[in-house]
């Protein structure tokens, strides 16, 4: 065992260690306290250095400009109209009723006036014919034996031997024969009709449209059997509010966009109609073009530009560069480095430009690309577009920055 006084010395042994440790654990905060304030001021000096002391309001804005052209200007009008065959006719039976035996054409055939397109089966309609034409022949010697027996009628009456009321029967009867004679040779006409009518032809020269029986199908008086239209004369037929009434006289040269073929055409009004549709209230006209080669289909649209008014001087904007709202528009022009906002009268719209009347010099810059970031009396620097990257002539140059300022990297 050790004695009291080992056991002080260890006491103050243990008392002296522990002094060291007692002051490391505070030491420790204050330093970890003094990198993050020193850490916090590098990086507010850093975030401070990074911000411009210039005003944005001071730099001039970078914008894309052209410049307006001199042009005339004519208002126009487009319609749409549909191009329609000179004649048209559908072919099928008017007065017989039957099967199709044959159809011996089908659409786009070339065909001449008169030739057979198809025929029909009316061994009903040839019988009846037949019919009638027979009892005409027996009713004409019914007639004439008839007439010759009121003849000797009249011989008899002179002397004395028959009564003038069995001549006069006799003169009726025959009389009425002939009636019968005359109501049955119309009747046999009419049939002589329904059986022409079982051999559809062509009424002129043409095209074959549409085909819309075949053989075995049974059809009626009405019944549509092959639509024919010659299209060497093309009447092009569109309708105008009436409004334009003045704007579409004969004789009004028009251009013309055929929208199958994207082919463009010059004609002329040939037609217009002296009054107005009483339900659309619109004014129909027609053009005549010719389609020899027949190039033009039928039943298509095409749209129709005629122009309306006299031509005016006037300036061409891109309307990208315009804000438009009915007939004003609103631009920036270039002036001096400065962006002033103007307001021009709208002449009317073509392609992808605006026409505006002439109130600005030509050769002006309008602003087209930065327009949505400027006010009035803006700076600018301004380049001209189609143009390398540099400012126009004439154009300010944003001015150097001061020494003192910071500028972000």
């Amino acid at each position: 065992m050790k004695d009291n006084g080992e056991i002080g010395t260890t006491r103050d042994e243990a008392k002296a260690d522990s002094k060291p440790s007692r002051y490391l654990v505070p030491a420790t905060i204050t330093g970890v306290a003094a990198l993050v304030l020193v850490g916090g001021l590098f990086l507010l000096r850093h975030s401070e250095a990074g911000v411009s002391d210039v005003a944005m309001d001071a730099e001039p804005k970078s914008v894309a400009v052209v410049q307006a052209k001199s042009a005339t200007f004519r208002p126009t009008r487009r319609y749409v109209g549909t191009l329609e065959p000179l004649l048209s006719a559908k072919i099928g039976p008017q007065l017989a009723s039957g099967f199709v035996d044959t159809v011996l054409v089908r659409p786009g055939a070339v065909v001449k006036r008169g030739e057979v397109l198809a025929t029909l089966d009316c061994r009903n309609a040839s019988s009846a014919s037949q019919a009638v034409i027979l009892q005409a022949r027996a009713l004409a010697e019914r007639q004439k034996a008839a007439t010759r027996e009121a003849s000797r009628m009249g011989q008899l009456l002179d002397g004395g031997f028959a009564s003038a009321n069995e001549v006069e029967q006799k003169q009726a009867q025959a009389a009425g024969n002939d009636a019968q004679i005359q109501a049955l040779l119309a009747q046999a006409s009419g049939k002589s009709l329904e059986v022409g009518d079982c051999v559809l032809r062509a009424p002129f020269d043409g095209e074959i449209a549409a085909r819309t029986a075949d053989p075995g199908t049974y059809v009626r008086p009405g019944t549509t059997l092959l639509h024919i239209v010659d299209r060497s004369l093309v009447r092009l037929t569109a309708e105008v509010p009436e409004i334009d009434f003045d704007g579409v006289p004969p004789k009004t040269p028009v251009r013309i966009r055929l929208l199958t073929s994207g082919k463009e055409v010059t004609g002329e009004v040939a037609r217009r109609a002296p009054s107005a549709d009483p339900s659309t209230r619109t004014i129909h006209f027609e053009i005549d073009l010719e389609n020899t080669t027949r190039s033009m289909p039928v039943g298509t649209t095409a749209e129709i530009v005629v122009e309306v008014g006299e031509s005016a001087p006037a300036l061409e904007l891109p309307l990208l560069s315009a804000k438009i709202r009915g007939k004003s528009a609103t631009v920036f022009v270039i002036e001096g480095g400065i962006a002033k906002k103007t307001t021009l009268v709208v002449l009317g719209e073509r392609g992808g430009s605006v026409f505006v009347k002439p109130d600005l010099r030509p050769g002006a810059e309008i602003v087209t690309q930065g327009r949505s970031l400027l006010a009035h009396g803006d700076r600018v620097v301004s380049k001209l577009e189609g143009t390398k990257d540099t400012p126009l002539q004439g154009s300010p140059v944003p001015p150097p920055v001061a020494p003192s300022a910071k500028v972000a990297p």
